[in-house]
């Protein structure tokens, strides 16, 4: 019957009658008197058939063969790898740091070593030391201070895989009692157990060879307090491969076994100096080693033998291989532990990961991570007294492949950490590193930007920029039900009439909302949702941001990596790519097990997209015209929340997106009146602003990752997508002013009817001027600047033989006097 992992048969039958101390004994006589008569391979199989006096042995027969003769051995441990894009080591993790090798892979004398210390008949019994069993049991079922082993090296691999079953129980109360019962070693525990061992021993040894046994033995035996198998022993207490042992280094793990912690060279090395030249004695007894050879090892010293290596365990070791990378190995865990990929639960999926052995190739790029660790921590250094937090993450277009994350704190996962270093990751959602984002401002303004284009505007169109407060139901938002007013200020000022480009790079608060209230506004949201976008989650929530105006204008917080890989969706002209993290897993075996996809997919119309790179590299000439241009292709937005508590700056070129986040990591507070980096932000208008700190934070790393390389410019577009389809404008000089409103309407224009009266020689009232005329882009807002009549002249003057002038009474009758109506009919003639 096939045993548990835990050891014992899988039919509720398997525990059979509990029995005394001195039934198991009778037990353990009955096999070792069947041991003696047919030998030991027998007393495997024949036990049941064994009747001893009345009594005494009447639960021979049921006991022992409800012992299992199966071993379910499963797969050991391994220690997970995660990897930089190049192959470098970024980290480890394991419950059992452990690396599983083929018996060829370790030196002969390190496997001598362990046969003359743990079992020196190995290769002549046939799985157990009956003798010496017995002589064990029974001391240890007597006398609860003696403790006393005997166990072939057979018998020890098989009570390490019980043990190592025992982990696979269901609740931590099951695991402990499994583990309790693999380990027992007095009274009836302890006889259950050796005859178990027995059993499974002897069954084991018939169907797998003597060096089959020893490798499984070396692969999983504790070979000190934290450290599992020769392979990973030899590499962290020599920095070798175990088939590079010699003699005096392969005592010293073979004698550490007995006592994992006790004996642990990094630990006491004196006292593993002593265990050491104790099997070298034992060593030189089985003649593996020579006098010579036994003389001159004791006399050296275990320090002047090791070398001792830390691994790599976990995130905050990645530090020390790429700078800064603690925080993306640790998102690259959570992504393994969230993903199904990796499991149906979460349990299932960290175990994977902490025993599974996988080899994870991840997308980190060693030389960008370490520019984008330099420039953050440059904009604001880790130590600097102001506090404030700054993090960068790079997203390359066209893949979601994630290049690099950077933040100015020191990754660590523990309870004892300094004011600047701990474990949350500010560049992603919650679930990802417990941050929950920060309010992207004016970065989210694009996502308005691109729905506008969408629907048929341009980018060319006029749009009234002066409009502070809106009742809400101006708004066409179908998915919701909006009521109340709202009001909202520029950073600029009043506003103005403006194009949406002139909008665009200015950052004009105002000339967006008037954009979001010409267009279907849930859509503006819907399309941001279908690139990627959406709240980090935590108490902010997550999910789709809402469709409210206020979220035009970027109220609701966003993570880091959500914008820079929507704005990568731009770059690609219009192809969006979920952001990944892992390009390749591997399990021990070389197989490739299936990881999170990219999905890419096109979202955005190219050529949509590609008027959203012409906008966006306006930027340049706009809110960030004082910092310094990069030399290639660049486009991307400035970002800075209503009271200065977080700037941005979310760019891209074709080759790499980028997003710079800046502010307090604690909460909405202003950052003006700070001094951050050395520079005083107080007094008006200083800011900060997406352009003090986060926009040249960009640029530097771009020019640090691209400055070498091939940098192709945007793709070109048709200029109608720029500047829109220009359509005839109607004068409506010398009309009244609601009658100018209706032409113009009427061929789908806006009106803005200025508060400037000007000097004109028509009747005051009258549109004595409007701009634009001629020609304008199909939408686009004609303001209008009505007459203050302080120029109007009589027509007398001109015309005394007009009709009540004095002159000819009889004039013509289809003449009137010039002036007020004249304009009218020549715009009626337009």
């Amino acid at each position: 019957m096939p045993t548990t992992l835990a050891g014992m048969p899988k039919t509720a039958r398997g525990r059979g009658r509990q029995v005394n101390a001195f039934q198991a004994l009778a037990l353990l006589l009955s096999f070792v008197l069947v041991a003696g008569l047919g030998g030991v391979l027998a007393a495997g199989l024949a036990l049941p058939g064994v009747a001893i006096a009345n009594g005494i042995t009447e639960m021979s027969q049921t006991a022992f063969d409800d012992l299992p003769t199966e071993l379910d051995e499963g797969a050991l441990p391994e220690k997970s790898r995660i990897l930089a894009s190049d192959g470098t080591l970024l980290a480890t993790f394991f419950n059992q740091d452990r690396v599983v090798v083929p018996l060829d892979e370790v030196a002969e004398i390190m496997q001598q070593a362990v046969i003359a210390t743990e079992d020196r008949r190995f290769y002549e019994h046939a799985g157990v030391d009956v003798m010496g069993m017995v002589r064990a049991a029974a001391r240890n079922a007597m006398d609860d201070d003696s403790q006393e082993g005997a166990s072939t090296l057979t018998q020890q691999y098989v009570k390490n895989v019980l043990i190592e079953g025992a982990d696979s129980a269901e609740t931590d109360a099951e695991k402990q009692a499994a583990i309790n019962e693999a380990r027992a070693s007095k009274g009836t525990a302890g006889i259950a157990r050796k005859l178990r061992e027995a059993k499974l021993a002897i069954t084991l040894e018939k169907r797998m060879s003597k060096d089959e046994i020893l490798e499984k033995y070396l692969n999983i035996a504790q070979f000190g307090s934290s450290v599992w198998g020769v392979e990973s022993a030899s590499q962290r207490y020599f920095g070798m491969r175990a088939v590079k042992l010699d003699y005096l280094r392969a005592a010293t793990i073979a004698g550490i076994t007995k006592s994992p912690s006790y004996w642990d060279p990094t630990l006491h090395p004196e006292r593993a100096e002593k265990r050491r030249n104790v099997v070298l004695g034992l060593m030189l007894r089985e003649k593996y080693i020579t006098q010579k050879e036994y003389d001159e090892g004791k006399a050296i010293p275990i320090e002047d033998t090791l070398n001792v290596q830390t691994p790599k365990l976990g995130c905050m070791s990645a530090n020390g291989s790429v700078a800064g990378a603690g925080y993306f190995c640790d998102y690259v865990t959570k992504v393994i532990r969230n993903d199904e990929a990796f499991g149906d639960t979460q349990k299932k999926r960290l175990r994977l990961l902490y025993r599974g052995g996988l080899t994870i190739w991840t997308t980190l790029d060693k030389t960008m991570q370490a520019a984008a660790d330099k420039e953050v921590k440059a904009g604001i250094p880790v130590d600097d007294p102001s506090g404030i937090g700054t993090a960068m993450v790079v997203v390359e277009p066209g893949t979601g492949q994630i290049k690099a994350m950077a933040q100015n704190r020191v990754y660590n996962n523990t309870q004892d950490h300094g004011d600047r270093e701990t474990a949350v990751n500010f560049n992603t959602d919650n679930a990802y590193g417990s941050a929950s984002g920060f309010p992207p401002g004016s970065t989210f303004k694009p996502f308005t930007l691109l729905q506008w284009l969408k629907e048929g505007h341009a980018l060319g169109e006029t749009i009234n920029g002066t409009k502070l407060k809106y009742n809400l139901s101006e708004f066409n938002a179908p998915c919701t039900n909006l009521t109340g007013s709202w009001e909202f200020g520029n950073a600029e000022g009043k506003g103005s009439v403006m194009t949406v480009l002139q909008a665009t790079m200015n950052s004009v608060n105002s000339g967006y909302v008037a954009m979001a209230s010409k267009i279907n506004m849930c859509d503006i949201f819907t399309g941001a949702s279908d690139i990627g976008v959406h709240l980090a989650g935590g108490a902010a929530g997550d999910g789709p941001v809402q469709p409210l105006p206020a979220n035009v204008l970027g109220s609701q917080s966003i993570s880091p990596l959500t914008m820079a890989n929507a704005f990568a969706t731009f770059a690609s002209n219009g192809k969006y790519c979920a952001p990944i993290a892992i390009l390749k897993v591997t399990d021990t075996d070389g197989k490739e097990l299936e990881v999170p996809s990219a999905g890419c997919s096109q979202k955005i119309d190219a050529g949509v997209a590609k008027t959203m790179n012409y906008a966006l590299s306006n930027v340049w000439n706009g809110t960030a015209k004082g910092v310094a241009r990069p030399p290639f292709a660049a486009a991307g937005k400035t970002g800075t929340t209503t009271h200065n508590e977080h700037t941005w700056f979310v760019g891209y070129t074709p080759r790499l997106a980028a997003a710079v986040w800046v502010g307090h990591t604690d909460g909405m507070k202003t950052m003006h009146g700070l001094k951050i980096n050395g520079r005083s932000y107080s007094g008006f208008g200083a800011g900060p602003w997406g352009s003090s700190i986060a926009a040249p934070t960009w640029v530097r790393f771009m020019n640090d990752a691209l400055g070498d390389g091939k940098n192709p410019g945007f793709d070109s577009l048709p200029n109608d997508l720029v500047y829109g389809k220009k359509i005839s404008v109607p004068s409506v000089i010398g009309m009244k002013e609601n009658e100018a409103r209706g032409v113009l309407t009427s061929r789908g224009f806006q009106v803005v009817v200025s508060r400037e009266r000007v000097p004109s020689d028509l009747e005051a009232g009258r549109v004595a001027q409007q701009d634009p005329s001629g020609w304008a882009v199909a939408g686009s807002v004609i303001t209008l600047r009505l007459s203050d009549g302080s120029q109007q002249r009589d027509p007398c003057q001109d015309h005394p033989e007009f009709p009540g002038c004095g002159g000819n009474e009889n004039g013509p009758p289809d003449q009137g006097p010039p002036g007020r109506d004249r304009g009218r009919d020549s715009a009626n003639q337009q």
